[in-house]
């Protein structure tokens, strides 16, 4: 593929078009599932963890653009971030027992900057591009496999309520409650 200018808009609209990126429902981005495991885990196998049988694993391509950003939410298993290319992005996590951290996913390592990034289930989590980056494509690998069944949306007031610390930064990766 021969792609126009790095970062450019052109760039990225190539991007999307190679990797057939559609919008993510609720939590934002462009995303292509990527694999879906044929292997099950059945119902009750995890207790506590399922009540309907979820396929081993899932994997997909997320590129996030300055208006295009993962809102806070959670899911019911593990994500595992990775960073493929484009600008560093910034990822807030909310830990169940009131502490929060954020990390920065990119290529230099040196800087402190990671290539993936783990948000265990239940952690409340978003990310966002770094002030003045243009794109970000990341991948995301979920086992058990992600269902939208188990996708919970944050609420910025209550999260806020919670995490009075990190205020600001729930504020940015919230939409405006109605």
């Amino acid at each position: 593929m021969n792609l126009p200018q790095w970062g450019s808009g052109a760039h990225i609209e190539a991007l999307i078009r190679e990797l057939g990126l559609i919008p993510l429902p609720e939590e934002g981005g462009l995303y292509a599932e990527t694999y879906r495991s044929t292997g099950v885990i059945p119902a009750g196998a995890m207790p506590g963890r399922q009540d309907s049988p979820r396929c081993c694993a899932t994997a997909i391509y997320y590129l996030i653009t300055p208006d295009r950003f993962s809102t806070l939410h959670r899911v019911a298993s593990t994500e595992i971030f990775h960073f493929y290319l484009g600008d560093p992005v910034t990822m807030l996590q909310l830990h169940p027992d009131g502490s929060g951290q954020s990390l920065t996913l990119g290529p230099d390592i040196l800087a402190g900057q990671r290539p993936q990034a783990v948000a265990r289930r239940k952690v409340w989590q978003g990310t966002r591009l770094v002030p003045g980056g243009r794109f970000a494509l990341l991948g995301c690998t979920v086992s058990p496999g992600f269902e939208f069944a188990d996708y919970e949306r944050g609420q910025r007031a209550e999260l806020q309520a919670q995490y009075p610390a990190f205020a600001a930064e729930i504020a940015e990766l919230t939409p405006e409650e109605e």
